[in-house]
């Protein structure tokens, strides 16, 4: 019996070394991002979480892998929501994405943002945020942020850049 297990053994480990003997060459593949252009220019220092999960599955979406996909369209408009917020995409039979419109509420705020306010108006809680993205291709990307204050019985709504720069 030990000699059947032994001979087993040698046969299983001898079968392994000769499959791994055995070469070859693949094809070269290249990997690349169709929409790089949109997620690096909608990237932010300090995006929120929310924002950069949406966008990244905006970029991700492909129309030949659609139910949607025809040949005859040259263009299609998308909607991808999640509770905090909204991306409506155009995207080109390539799947490149042409223009977005984004519109998120009460997300983090970035420090720029965030430090920004303080310092102009102490004394004041933010109560309530929206941050809008448009993406053009050509045009480039426009980011802003509309921030609800109050202090006590008084409002104020201001709106800023990504930077912190009001505007």
């Amino acid at each position: 019996m030990k000699k059947i297990i032994l001979a087993l053994f040698v046969f299983g480990f001898l079968n392994l070394s000769f499959s791994q003997v055995k070469e070859e060459k693949l094809e070269e593949v290249v990997v690349t991002a169709v929409n790089y252009k949109y997620l690096s220019s909608v990237a932010g220092k300090d995006v929120a979480f929310p924002v950069k999960l949406l966008e990244r599955k905006a970029a991700a979406w492909n129309p030949k892998e659609s139910d949607l996909y025809e040949d005859e369209y040259d263009f299609y408009t998308i909607s991808f929501y999640i509770p905090q917020g909204k991306v409506v995409a155009a995207y080109d039979k390539n799947g490149e994405i042409l223009r977005t419109i984004e519109k998120f509420r009460n997300v983090k705020l970035p420090d720029a943002v965030r430090n920004a306010v303080v310092d102009r108006f102490p004394g004041w809680d933010i109560v309530e945020d929206v941050y809008l993205v448009k993406f053009n291709d050509k045009k480039g990307t426009s980011k802003k942020y509309k921030v609800k204050l109050k202090n006590g019985d008084q409002t104020l709504k201001i709106k800023l850049n990504e930077d912190g720069e009001f505007l």
